[in-house]
């Protein structure tokens, strides 16, 4: 979230209704951006008028997710996931490429804003992601010169270098890391008033330094429905809903993950069921839609949770669709036993994202995930028997991977092919302040990757598994890519398929 302030003028009062603007970065959905609903339904609530900025509104197009892969797709897999010592230096300069491309400012954004800062909103709020660091930089430079102050904020401001980093660009005052929900209105006021935002706790101020620590917010029954009302609903293929349950994870020890510890991701809190269920009943009734997408990390952190929705989203919502994220953990119920997945199907659940990793017991052990291989496969079995279509997400080269533990994972591949829907295979990035960055940076030999230039305001280091040079490990790794071009070529199974793409 990005705050853009015009100052009041000095002989008049600041009012007590804003005209505010937010401005939405995220080009990368179908679907309405939940943290911008958020900050709408809040702001509307205290009164201030609201104007939101999409770009898909004005001609810039949502970038594809996913779909069934080509030979073309799967040639490019292959590219970007090269360990070859005598092809990665020459891949690397491909993605830097690519990379700027992608976190290029849209001219259209800039135009847009140009328009409405124009127009003197009393404020500005940009929802920002990592990647617009360059977008956010020129958003600024514009409302510097009009005399507007920036407030940037998003999901991993709380780090304090990153935030640093980014309250040092033009026009910014402060950068906020915390869950504004409830709070967006007192900070809006701080800033439209010059009363001093230093107070207010998880805001960076310019010189990198901040007064109070966040805390995460525990009372969620108290968030307001987020509002969708400005976004470009006829723009969208399927009208689909975007909501949480709660936020952060039961387990949260996963070596790797950075979710866990981003500003709404610190320890795991979970809204009521009844609070849930009236949420999507309302929203269905507003958008006249009865799909939802959940968004939390591992829906299942609170079984009752999942039994809940699939025990009473019917009655209120008729017809009604779901699909989320789950974490195949090792806990006697972790709601995700057969007869769970079976009520799920039954109230409307069509499709499951869950993080397999790998197929190597050892690595799950060494990335303390919490799961093993023989109940990774007995879920994804149960699952496609009940007719659930099964995505799942998988990296290459965590430290201390071996070819032996690439072997172990084209076997999983192959042997369950037929239970899995789509799988995402990525380069495992090393993200800043996780406890295996901080393995791999203080003791570089007992974690064997070698940690490369860190991108602050990215959030990310680079690193590379020595291991993954050598042929046997390459060889295991075309073999599992292989296995996965062979399951994603496949269509989505018809039921899902109003899905595909989204997780």
């Amino acid at each position: 979230m990005t705050v853009v302030s015009r100052e009041p003028h000095a002989l008049q009062p600041a009012p007590s209704v804003r005209r505010i603007l937010i401005v939405d970065l995220n080009n990368f959905a179908t679907f309405p951006t939940l943290a911008i609903g958020l900050l709408v339904a809040a702001l509307r609530k205290d009164g201030h008028e609201v104007d939101v900025l999409c770009p898909l509104a004005h001609g810039v197009s949502a970038i594809p997710r996913e779909s069934a892969d080509s030979l073309v797709d799967h040639a490019k897999r292959r590219v970007h996931l090269s360990t070859s010592p005598m092809f990665r230096s020459a891949r690397d300069a491909v993605r830097g490429v690519r990379r700027r491309y992608h976190e290029r400012p849209q001219r259209m954004v800039l135009r847009e804003v140009t328009r409405a800062l124009g127009r003197r909103p009393d404020i500005v709020l940009l929802s920002a992601y990592l990647r617009h660091f360059r977008t956010v930089s020129k958003i600024g430079e514009l409302a510097k010169k009009d005399g507007v102050p920036v407030l940037v904020g998003g999901p991993m401001f709380n780090f304090a270098d990153t935030a640093a980093a980014w309250s040092s660009l033009p026009g910014v005052v402060g950068v906020v890391g915390t869950e504004a929900d409830l709070n967006i209105g007192r900070i809006v006021d701080a800033i439209c008033e010059k009363s001093g935002i230093d107070h207010l706790p998880g805001i960076t101020m310019p010189d990198g330094s901040r007064a109070v620590a966040p805390t995460p917010l525990r009372q969620l029954d108290r968030t307001p429905i987020a509002d969708f009302s400005d976004f470009p609903w006829d723009r969208y293929p399927v009208r689909i809903v975007p909501l949480m349950t709660g936020r952060g994870c039961q387990w949260d020890k996963c070596l790797f993950c950075s979710d866990v510890i981003s500003v709404s991701g610190r320890t795991f809190r979970t809204r009521s069921v009844e609070n849930v269920l009236l949420e999507m009943q309302e929203q269905s009734r507003r958008h006249d839609t009865r799909n939802f997408l959940f968004l939390d990390l591992k829906l299942n952190s609170y079984p009752p949770m999942m039994r809940g929705i699939a025990s009473g989203i019917q009655d209120l919502v008729p017809g009604a669709e779901w699909i989320g994220t789950v974490h195949v953990d090792l806990r006697k119920d972790n709601g995700l036993s057969r007869e769970d997945l079976e009520l799920a199907v039954g109230s409307g659940m069509r499709r499951v994202s869950f993080g397999l990793e790998t197929g190597s017991q050892r690595m799950l052990d060494l990335m303390q995930k919490g799961s093993s291989v023989e109940a990774n496969s007995e879920f994804v079995r149960h699952a496609h028997d009940v007719d659930l279509s099964v995505r799942c997400t998988m990296f290459q080269g965590f430290p201390g991977e071996t070819a032996a533990d690439m072997e172990a994972t084209a076997e999983f591949l192959e042997k369950h092919s037929t239970f899995l829907d789509r799988v995402r295979f990525n380069d495992f990035t090393l993200l800043l302040d996780t406890p295996i960055y901080k393995a791999v940076k203080n003791d570089e030999e007992s974690a064997p990757a070698k940690l490369r230039d860190n991108v602050i305001h990215r959030v990310a280091g680079g690193y590379q598994n020595p291991e993954g040079s050598s042929l046997s490990y390459r060889r295991a790794k075309a073999r599992a890519l292989r296995a996965v071009f062979e399951i994603n070529r496949r269509p989505l199974r018809p039921a899902a398929r109003q899905f595909d793409g989204l997780m």
